[in-house]
This record gives structure tokens, C-alpha cells and sequence, in this order.
């Protein structure tokens, strides 16, 4: 799966000898970020909850990657939720994430902005981004915006949150019904 990998051995491989000057610029020079990002995708690889699924459109750009989440309880048990993943360039910045599913959420806009602290540069609590999170905090993260980091108190669609308010069982009813329109 980690073509990237064998394409960072095989540019090892040219460090040795500049007669290889027939490989392209890209093969050879291979960014501090997508570096990382071998080893950051083996290791989320290895420990993905059981609810989701990575994929990468283009096994050669590992920074850009796609996550089903699939939660298997609470409110939005039975959907499939995709989210778009970027990580920058500056790789101490946090990744950009979009939910891609239309969904009826507190912490998600239906126009897929997510609410999740450690997907913020600063935050307040200081649970956002830092240098030392992993993809895997994010997959982890985002898998539990379904679970226990559902927060109807602190909101980005506050319109959800206080139609949960209001009115738990009409709540339950949209998101069942956003589930069969968007999210099978």
C-alpha cells in the first residue's frame, strides 16, 4: 500500500549516485512532511478503530486521504460518513478536514465545517493542534464526534443542537432521516 515508502528507498538508492540523472526532480526530492508521513500511516494503519476506513485516492500523495466513519451506536448508528483529509505542507499545522456526508450534527455544519478542537491551530482548553498529534489523533478524533465527543454544549450548527434541546425524539428523527437520504 505505501508506495510512497518504496519510492523513498528507491531515492536513497540516487543519493549515492548522481548518474541517475534521468529521474525527474519529484523522485528525487521528497518532502520533510510525506516522510513523516510513511511512518504516521503505517502506525494509523496498524491502529484504526474498528468503525472506520482509510483510503488514499493516490497511493504516491499520502497527505491527501479519505475516512468512512461507520459508527456502531448512539444517534448515528447505520450511516457512512466520508471526510476529506489534507495535511499542509507545514507540517506542524494542523490537518484541513471536511466532512463530505451531509449530516444533522452539532459539531459538524451541513456544509461539512467540523468542530473538534484538536483540529485547531489554538484553542482555548489547549487541546488543539501541537506538533506531537498524529493522524491517528484525528481519525481518532473524528470517530468520536459520533461517541463521546458528541457536545450539544459548546456548538458549531447551533441550530441542531438546539433542535436536540427542544426536542430529542424530532432530533433523532432528522438525523435518521439524513442517514437514509446521505448517509448509506
Amino acid at each position: 500500500m505505501l508506495t510512497l515508502a518504496s519510492k523513498l528507498k528507491r531515492d536513497d538508492g540516487l543519493k549515492g549516485s548522481r548518474t541517475a540523472a534521468t529521474a525527474s526532480d519529484s523522485t528525487r526530492r521528497v518532502s520533510v512532511r510525506d516522510k513523516l508521513l510513511v511512518k504516521e500511516v503505517a502506525e494509523l494503519e496498524a491502529n484504526l478503530p474498528c468503525t472506520c476506513k482509510v483510503h488514499f485516492p493516490d497511493p504516491n500523495k499520502l497527505h491527501c486521504f479519505q475516512l468512512t466513519v461507520t459508527p456502531d451506536e448512539g444517534y448515528y448508528q447505520g450511516g457512512k460518513f466520508q471526510f476529506e483529509t489534507e495535511v499542509p505542507d507545514a507540517y506542524n499545522m494542523p490537518p484541513k478536514v471536511k466532512c463530505l456526508t451531509k449530516i444533522w450534527h452539532p459539531n459538524i455544519t451541513e456544509t461539512g465545517e467540523i468542530c473538534l478542537s484538536l483540529l485547531r491551530e489554538h484553542s482555548i482548553d489547549g487541546t488543539g493542534w501541537a506538533p506531537t498529534r498524529t493522524l491517528k489523533d484525528v481519525v481518532w478524533g473524528l470517530n468520536s464526534l459520533f461517541t463521546d465527543l458528541l457536545n450539544f454544549d459548546d456548538p458549531l450548527n447551533i441550530e441542531a443542537a438546539e433542535h436536540h434541546l427542544r426536542d430529542k425524539e424530532d432530533f433523532r428523527n432528522k438525523v435518521d432521516d439524513y442517514i437514509k437520504r446521505y448517509a448509506r
